[in-house]
Order: C-alpha cells, then sequence, then structure tokens
C-alpha cells in the first residue's frame, strides 16, 4: 500500500503481515463490481410489472439512482443501498469510499441523508477481527461527516469480503431530481474528475504511487453534499451521479430518459491524475469492455481510440455528480461545487435534439 490515511485509527497498522490484502480475496473491486448493464438489463427484464403505488414518485423505470416515497405534501423518503468488494487494501479507506459511495445515491436525488444501515459481509476466519472493525470505523465516519448515524445493519459470514450501506435521506416532493427530465439546450456540468477505475487497476498492479493513491481516496471519500443544494435551483433539470457504467454509461441513461441526444466535449473531462499515462500503458479495468460491449451501439465518437473509450467507459467508484441545467444555470451549479470545495467541477457538454444516445466530439 502506498500510503495510509492520516485520519485512520492509530491502532491499526498497514505493515501487519498477518492479514492479507483485501483487494487480494476479491474477483472485483468498487463499482467495476457491478453487474454488467446489458446483463442487468436482460434481467429486470424478466421482473413482473411493478404494481401502482401513488406515492411511489421514483421507482426501478428509469434506472434511477435511488427510489422515492412521498409521505406528505412537504416531504418524502429517498431509500437506495449500495455496497461492493474492496477497491483498495486500507481498510479503514474502504470503508470510508464505500460509505461515500452510498450516500452519493441520497444526494443524486436532492435529498439529504437522515440515516444509514451497514451492510457487512466478511469472511470471518481470514480476515484479522481488527481489520474488519477498521473497515466498519471508515463507514462510521463517514457518517459522522453527513451528519447521520449508523443506526443498525446486518453482517453475514462471506467468501469475499463487502461493506457498504442502505442509507435513508429525504427531500421535498417538488425538489426531487431524477435522471429522466433532462431538456433539449442544457448544459452537462460533472461534480469530479474521471478516473477512479484506472488507478484501482494500477493500484492492483502495484504501479501506483503514493501521490495517485491519495488524489484517488480524496475523489472517493468526498462526499456529494451540493446535490441538496442543487436540488434547490429551478434550472438544474436532471441529476445523476456517474459510478459503475462509467461517464458513457450514465450520460446514456440520461439521453435515454429524455429521448435526447448527450454531446459530450471529450477535450472538457477533467481527470484525476496520471490516469491518461496509466491507459497509455495498458492499465485499465475489465469492466470497461463490458460496459462498452453493452451500450456502445449507442455511442458516436468523433475521434474514436482504444485510449478514449477506455477512459468513457472507466467505472467510477464514488464518482461525480453529473448535472443537466439551463444555460442561465450554469453559474449558480458551479458555484455550488467550488463552494464545497469540488474546484475540478467542470461544464462537459450540451442536451441537444436527436435519438436516445451519446456522442463524443
Amino acid at each position: 500500500m502506498p500510503v495510509s490515511n492520516d485520519s485512520a485509527p492509530d491502532t491499526f497498522l498497514m505493515n501487519d503481515t498477518t492479514s492479507p490484502r483485501l483487494t487480494s480475496l476479491s474477483h472485483g473491486g468498487g463499482c467495476g463490481c457491478k453487474i454488467a448493464p446489458g446483463v442487468l438489463a436482460g434481467l429486470l427484464a424478466r421482473s413482473a410489472p411493478m404494481q401502482a403505488f401513488p406515492n411511489l414518485l421514483v421507482g426501478n423505470d428509469t434506472a434511477d439512482d435511488a427510489a422515492v416515497y412521498k409521505l406528505n405534501d412537504e416531504q418524502a423518503i429517498v431509500a437506495t443501498t449500495d455496497f461492493f468488494m474492496p477497491i483498495v487494501d486500507d481498510p479503514f479507506d474502504f470503508g470510508r469510499i464505500a460509505a461515500t459511495n452510498a450516500l452519493s445515491d441520497v444526494y443524486a436525488m436532492g435529498g439529504k441523508p437522515i440515516l444509514a444501515l451497514a451492510l457487512v459481509g466478511m469472511p470471518i476466519n481470514v480476515l484479522p477481527h481488527d481489520v474488519i472493525a477498521q473497515v466498519l470505523k471508515g463507514g462510521e465516519a463517514v457518517c459522522a461527516e453527513a451528519g447521520i448515524p449508523v443506526a443498525g445493519g446486518h453482517s453475514i459470514d462471506s467468501v469475499e469480503p463487502i461493506y457498504g450501506l442502505a442509507a435513508l435521506g429525504i427531500v421535498h416532493p417538488s425538489r426531487v431530481k431524477r435522471n429522466a427530465a433532462a431538456r433539449a439546450g442544457d448544459v452537462l456540468v460533472l461534480g469530479k474528475p474521471l478516473g477512479v477505475g484506472v488507478l484501482s487497476a494500477a493500484l492492483k498492479k502495484d504501479k501506483l504511487d503514493a501521490a495517485g493513491y491519495k488524489s484517488m481516496i480524496d475523489a472517493t471519500t468526498k462526499l456529494n453534499r451540493p446535490g441538496a443544494d442543487l436540488a434547490q435551483l429551478d434550472g438544474v433539470h436532471a441529476l445523476t451521479d456517474v459510478t459503475g457504467f462509467g461517464l458513457l454509461g450514465h450520460t446514456l441513461e440520461l439521453a435515454r430518459g429524455a429521448k435526447l441526444t448527450a454531446r459530450i466535449r471529450y477535450a472538457n473531462l477533467p481527470w484525476l491524475p496520471q490516469v491518461r499515462e496509466f491507459v497509455r500503458a495498458g492499465i485499465f479495468t475489465g469492466a470497461s469492455g463490458r460496459n462498452w460491449a453493452a451500450y456502445g451501439q449507442d455511442v458516436a465518437m468523433s475521434a474514436e481510440s482504444d485510449e478514449a473509450r477506455a477512459l468513457l467507459t472507466d467505472p467510477q467508484t464514488s464518482g461525480g455528480l453529473l448535472v443537466s441545467c439551463a444555460p442561465e444555470a450554469v453559474d449558480d451549479v458551479l458555484a455550488i461545487f467550488r463552494a464545497d470545495g469540488f474546484s475540478e467541477a467542470a461544464i462537459i457538454g450540451e442536451m441537444v435534439d436527436g435519438a436516445s444516445r451519446v456522442e463524443v466530439i
């Protein structure tokens, strides 16, 4: 491990040779663990049609980030769950990343988290119990930062280490931000730089230095709190977060939901340090290929290359918010991001009339 997090409790030593590397115990890591989008779509297509529930404002019909259920005219509950296998070997950092990622879905609906439940699956006879405790403490630390309790949870003895949260939030019913409400003429703004999957692949190959590891941890443990403030802007029409299906996959969800074309300007995209160099050296995740196979037919690239394809399909873990907003709201959107320390938030494209697809220019 290149670096240990300074906020981790002093009792855990990263040079403890009795503990196996967390990433060595799992076949995948972070949001790269997701079932490939094409396979998932096939599985969901076999589900029975959902019954009509008048108060269910958001269900699973638009592949949105969380469910939203209206309680009354002033309150709606945002409910989501997210968990995965280790993307890093430091257990405290693993817990922080997983918790940040889970809470992001609440923020992506425009909500504010109110409590979380821990989802824990650990090889109890393989990992030292102190290591497992550090994973839990990492998640608790992020929830404390978000101002919410970890109020319970569920645990199992599993072959691979798994951690995440079931998270609940609250939002005004009129301020729910779906991923299907973009409008033609909207501007696309991305809150965080891209490349988490590439850096995680480099970490597994022992190619990531301390600076690279820090940049990855800083990005993946930064709470997407601007989502709640963005939801208050009338000019923000659609909101989602970029995670396991990569920038192309989640932008395509916006396009399909709105029945528009999303145009991404490649030169405007923000990247984490070293990401493009790693891809040129052939270091990226297998999930990139699975993502492209699932939705590449709905993507048009003006100058397609192996590098661009790997970068744009790179699975993000705890990625940034993707905002579709009216042009006159862009300054306010960027100001909200900047006020919360998202200095690399950037305008990356626009929504235009056309078929439900993504164009990269």
